[in-house]
């Protein structure tokens, strides 16, 4: 059995993830997306960053197969130099062979096979939180380092952005890794393959997603359900409730108890709208705010948060006076624009003092307040363009159930029918675009994100058109 770090990190972030890639069909899998590798060339080039900030010296193995590129980390472990960067630790057990890749091997002062010095690592992450497997992996590393010199490192370390450096326990960390390490082997040499859970957010980057999904749907999974968490989960199994449908018809009081009443109404009724395939208006004292004006203005950003840019304020003004929809797209196309793309956004929604501004998060709100105080509008302007932001997911999720699986921008308008120029654009892909248009110079890619931007907020004209439409015909409750 091969156990490697990256196996470790995929388990201990999907458990199914790590058993398809050892025992899954390959071709099953989706491309990997295009934001993904982005995200695997900016780790490696702030990895290397972080690295030469540190020592401009520093050993690194150069050999691509990896038994070579551990023989010469142990080779440089045993010569005593100060930094190796990329090495590799391998440890050959007889059922198991351990291979880790530690960002930074450490020289420290102390005593082990190697002489009068030891090793610690150091792993470097673009994450900005030290999470947990993190932790394990660097604990992970510092275990193997253990047969190479005979002794368990002082310590860990981990750098994360904005080079903040966090020192672990590894004595307290050790059992933990044990138990992980255990479960995953046991899992692997008996071919237990972990149930299908379907977690939007963890899901979304994953090249396993579109098959997963696909037993899901077939087995009328409840984590398709929206709001069905992994612990909410265990409660409706408790309860012997397994499918979409045996939810729906379900009328016990004890899920009520386990999750509380109001959850409880929740889930059925969005269980119910799936098996019926039907919208259903929402029991709540809600008062949807969908004012009918003359003008209307419709709101949508792209974002690279890498930069803390917002590179893009798209906002479609829709005239319904003099029947007319036009969509303004405010691009900075060097990041150092952001401050006049922020300028000509106010100057159009200053034009149009009473019209209301829809968007689909509550993320508009947030960058505007952002924007506001980087580049120091007057208060009591902030507060006039606040005061005229309508969330239409606030809205949504207050006022309907729908079937579907997600009430994501996109989801909710490919159902109303709505369908984007560029069926793969998502917001991920918006964000690869600019940063390869920052490094290309290609105009396509400039067209591409527009493209997109503008369906995000005609998206966001259907929808408010139909909800409006929907709780008219439905303005009695339930």
């Amino acid at each position: 059995m091969l156990l490697t770090d990256n196996l470790l990190l995929n388990y201990l972030r999907c458990s199914r993830r790590s058993f398809l890639n050892v025992y899954g069909n390959y071709l099953l899998q989706d491309p990997e997306l295009d934001f993904v590798r982005k995200l695997r060339q900016e780790s490696m080039k702030y990895s290397l960053e972080v690295v030469k900030s540190l020592t401009p010296v520093y050993d690194q193995p150069q050999a691509n197969d990896l038994l070579e590129r551990a023989q010469e980390t142990t080779f440089l472990m045993n010569q005593g130099v100060d930094y190796i960067y990329n090495g590799v630790l391998i440890l050959n057990n007889p059922q198991t062979t351990f291979i880790g890749q530690p960002t930074l091997l450490v020289k420290q002062t102390g005593y082990s096979l190697l002489g009068d010095w030891l090793y610690a690592p150091v792993n470097i992450y673009l994450g900005r939180r030290p999470k947990f497997e993190y932790k394990i992996l660097t604990t992970f590393h510092s275990y193997l380092l253990t047969f190479s010199q005979g002794i368990l490192p002082p310590k860990g370390e981990i750098i994360l952005r904005p080079y903040s450096l966090y020192s672990l326990k590894l004595a307290e960390l050790f059992p933990r890794l044990q138990t992980v390490v255990g479960e995953l082997m046991e899992m692997l040499a008996h071919k237990n393959e972990p149930e299908v859970f379907i977690s939007r957010q963890k899901c979304s980057l994953c090249n396993w997603s579109s098959y997963c999904k696909a037993i899901a749907k077939s087995e009328h999974h409840l984590s398709l359900i929206p709001g069905v968490t992994p612990h909410r989960y265990q409660h409706l199994q408790f309860l012997g409730i397994n499918t979409v449908e045996s939810l729906a018809v379900d009328t016990s009081p004890e899920l009520g108890e386990l999750v509380g009443d109001e959850i409880a109404t929740q889930l059925k009724l969005q269980a119910k709208s799936l098996v019926e395939q039907s919208p259903l208006r929402k029991i709540s004292n809600f008062s949807p705010n969908l004012p009918d004006s003359p003008v209307n203005l419709y709101f949508d950003i792209e974002a690279e948060p890498d930069r803390n840019l917002d590179y893009l304020l798209g906002v479609l003004v829709i005239d319904q006076s003099k029947n007319t929809e036009k969509f303004y797209p405010f691009l900075a196309e060097k990041p150092e624009q952001e401050a006049e793309i922020w300028e000509q956004f106010l100057e159009l929604v200053n034009q149009y003092p009473e019209a209301p501004i829809f968007h689909y998060s509550n993320y508009e709100r947030e960058t505007i307040k952002r924007l506001a105080k980087l580049y120091k509008t007057p208060m009591e302007q902030r507060e006039k363009v606040l005061s005229r932001c309508i969330d239409l997911h606030h809205q949504v999720i207050n006022s309907v159930i729908l079937p579907l699986e997600s009430y994501s921008l996109k989801a909710i308008a490919n159902w109303l029918g709505f369908t984007w120029k560029i069926p793969f654009a998502r917001g991920d892909q918006s964000v690869y675009w600019y940063d390869q248009w920052l490094k290309t110079g290609n105009y396509t890619l400039i067209e591409q994100i527009l493209s997109y931007n503008q369906d995000d907020c005609f998206a966001t004209y259907h929808l408010k058109e139909w909800l409006v439409k929907f709780l008219s015909e439905n303005s009695k409750l339930m």
